[in-house]
């Protein structure tokens, strides 16, 4: 008999996980080319040339121990190195390889924090919506995720809600910047009333609190948006990275936590989230592509490919008469339902063959959202289903 929390875990699985198998079955029925899959943010652009040319290179040249082999379980100490110096040139930060961890992926680093800072009963507060893992992940370690109610004007943070749920249990905030769901990048001004809110939280409850950055889709951002680096606002910051969207790598799970010298405790932390490292079963994050990764550190992303897209989808669906939060960074739209339940609508698009993600799997009913990591013809093909379910809903 499976475990009893794993019993609930399976009933109410994942919904982004459920419409992209619904459309590996569609895609059988119909044909690939007739479904427009907008569930799943799995890049449609190829990874950038020197990713390709940094494996043959490393598989030809380096010693097959050096290239598969163990090391520590912060990763190798060059890797470290070459990532932190590329970090110190964008934002004139000071780090060294002692401030780096490599990681299984921006979620195996999230997991490796909360695994290193909670105890039964911790709180950590997020803001809906929000990435729908972040409540397993604080659940994996006895913890307790606690929403702040979402804007739905601008969709920046609450932060009057967010003070008033700090409590003496709080141990962590997670921000995700740029969002996933909404797209929306918080802004400089936000991210500096939020240290100021945690700073006064600290002193006044005699406890420290962390702030972790998620932050897989830092290099989408669109018209000249900056996204602001945490750890230069809040001392108790863990940033966490991951190359999945940067460089079109979500399978190869490879990314890195950024643990700053100001960070209380700096030495102890650093200590407890390489043992976290190893005793969750991660032992150290894939070899190979750390040394890719370290080869690859000023590839670019093909921002202006989602930049398209982004425009594509933003003008369409609004020109319908849809109402849309304009994206910022990442690759996803989030767009209100023309009805109450979006998971109705949800059904109704499905039926043109067109498949979202509800809202309510980000602790955010009434809006849909819409990955447009996808080739542009799938936005323009999917365009007279949604004029469709316009019309059925009489948006206009």
């Amino acid at each position: 008999m499976i475990a009893k929390e794993m019993v609930s875990y399976v009933k109410n699985g994942s919904a982004i996980r459920a419409m992209f198998e619904d459309g590996k079955k569609m895609a059988a029925e119909v044909g690939a080319e007739n479904v427009y899959d907008f569930s799943l943010g799995n890049p449609n652009v190829a990874a950038p040339k020197e990713v390709k040319e940094a494996v043959m290179e490393i598989l030809n040249e380096e010693d097959p121990v050096m290239v598969h082999g163990y090391m520590s379980n912060s990763g190798y100490e060059d890797v470290r190195g070459v990532i932190a110096a590329h970090l110190n040139k964008l934002h004139q930060t000071s780090f060294t390889e002692n401030n780096i961890i490599m990681t299984v992926g921006a979620a195996g680093g999230l997991n490796v924090v909360l695994k290193t800072i909670l105890e039964d009963g911790d709180e950590v507060l997020t803001f809906a919506p929000y990435f729908v893992e972040y409540r397993s992940y604080v659940s994996n370690y006895r913890g307790k995720l606690i929403e702040v109610s979402p804007n739905t004007v601008d969709f920046q943070p609450n932060l009057t809600e967010f003070a008033e749920k700090i409590t003496a249990k709080t141990k962590a905030v997670i921000v995700n910047n740029p969002n996933n769901p909404t797209g929306v990048v918080y802004s400089e001004e936000t991210i500096k009333k939020m240290a100021e809110i945690m700073e006064a939280k600290q002193k006044e409850f005699g406890t420290e609190i962390y702030l972790i950055s998620d932050e897989p889709y830092r290099e989408l951002a669109y018209d000249g948006v900056e996204v602001p680096y945490l750890t230069k606002y809040y001392d108790n910051t863990i940033v966490g990275y991951s190359y999945s969207k940067s460089l079109s790598l979500p399978g190869e799970r490879i990314g890195y936590l950024v643990i700053p010298n100001e960070m209380k405790d700096f030495e102890e932390f650093v200590g407890a989230a390489n043992v976290a490292n190893r005793i969750l079963g991660f032992v150290n994050a894939p070899s190979l592509m750390q040394r890719v990764v370290a080869k690859c550190v000023d590839a670019q992303v093909d921002v202006p490919f989602y930049d398209r897209n982004r425009k594509m989808l933003y003008e369409g669906l609004t020109n319908l008469g849809f109402e849309c939060v304009k994206p910022e960074g990442a690759f996803y739209l989030f767009m209100k339902s023309p009805v109450a339940d979006e998971k109705e609508f949800c059904a109704a698009a499905k039926k043109q063959h067109i498949l979202l993600v509800p809202g309510s799997s980000f602790a955010c009913a009434g809006y849909v959202r819409i990955a447009y990591c996808v080739a542009p013809e799938t936005i323009q093909n999917s365009m007279a289903g949604f004029a469709k379910l316009a019309e059925e809903y009489g948006v206009k």
